[in-house]
């Protein structure tokens, strides 16, 4: 595990050198090594290379680092989420809260809501009606057993529909195109948005799931075995589901708010992290988080570059990587979908 964890480490800081180095304007290797130096240290940055310190230190460099938050905490998510509702095909947009915050990020776009939050205007809105499509969820879902999967999941599902429905509606009457097409950009994940200023609240909320799910790595073992066996082996299950659903929602109403909603991260990574570990919850945790970083900031590179100037969204790309990559997974007979 030492070995995959080191050599994960790696690659994912190899991957933001590159990230940052690539782009409609490539800046070679050991320049961006030397600035990044530069600004670590405060060191003098050559008058000549100030310019290309601006596009490293400035524009790029926030975004890869968000991308690999990003990454990182949609993949963890989508391993605690398929334990907690014992479905393979969850992952953290199952609850609908990633379209409850599409309604927030749709209503600046197309209507100028919350205009005086400048910039960040998208993004708190889309923060504030995730967590209100959070709190609906919980009590339509809640019962006086506690949380069940199929409730969650059905919750998730049909209010997750309703509140598309509402995002959709906004864009359909948008009476400027381009605000239609600034809210479908955020609609399949953009981090064109990005800043140093995006990144502390992501990092932090993102860092504190993590070490929470690693923590309990043994109990989403045994919940994955079903609400029985986790009882019998001394599981608290509903008030772990519930700090579960908590934790989660927290998490990906964070990312989705700084992001928009990147899909395929958290339902692929933690299938393609099982098949090289196994299930056990104990070595997926501590891998998968980097796996979906790396990823991440390659997809963001490739959003970048290839229809430059242009950017293309996360999502088409993540999309058209992981319909193969599930094709490929479903005719692998030894693997079997979520390890059971």
């Amino acid at each position: 595990m030492v070995a995959k964890i080191s050599a994960l480490v790696g690659v994912l800081a190899v991957s933001i050198v590159a990230g940052v180095a690539l782009g409609p304007v490539s800046i070679p290797f050991d320049v961006t090594v030397e600035l990044l130096w530069a600004a670590v240290t405060g060191g003098t940055i050559p008058a000549e290379l100030a310019g290309q310190y601006h596009i490293v230190w400035d524009i790029r460099l926030p975004r890869v680092l968000l991308a690999a938050v990003v990454g990182a905490g949609l993949s963890a998510v989508g391993v605690a989420m398929q334990a907690m509702v014992r479905n393979a095909l969850a992952d953290p947009y199952v609850l609908g809260i990633s379209s409850g915050a599409s309604v927030g990020a749709v209503a600046v776009a197309t209507l100028g809501v919350l205009s005086s939050f400048g910039v960040y205007a998208m993004s708190a809105a889309a923060f504030c009606t995730a967590l209100g499509a959070s709190v609906l969820v919980f009590f339509v879902a809640r019962t006086s057993r506690g949380l069940t999967p199929l409730r969650l999941v059905l919750t998730g599902t049909a209010l997750g529909y309703g509140f598309s429905a509402v995002a959709m509606l906004l864009v359909f009457q948008a009476p400027r195109g381009d605000a239609s097409r600034a809210a479908m950009l955020w609609l399949l994940g953009s981090l064109g948005g990005a800043t140093w200023q995006s990144l502390p609240l992501a990092t932090a909320v993102t860092g504190l799931g993590i070490a929470y799910l690693l923590r309990k790595a043994r109990p989403l073992n045994a919940l994955a075995m079903g609400d029985e066996t986790a009882t019998t082996l001394g599981v608290p299950v509903q008030r772990l589901r519930t700090h579960l659903f908590l934790i989660t929602a927290a998490m990906t109403a964070v990312l989705v708010a700084v992001s928009g909603a990147v899909g395929f991260v958290g339902l692929m990574l933690p299938h393609l992290t099982r098949m090289v570990v196994g299930a056990d919850h104990r070595k997926v945790l501590p891998l998968v988080p980097l796996a979906g970083a790396g990823f991440l900031v390659w997809v963001d590179v490739a959003a970048r570059m290839l229809a430059a100037p242009e950017e293309l969204p996360l999502g088409v790309i993540t999309a058209a990587l992981g319909v193969p990559c599930f094709i490929f997974l479903m005719r692998r007979r030894a693997y079997v979908f979520g390890g059971r």
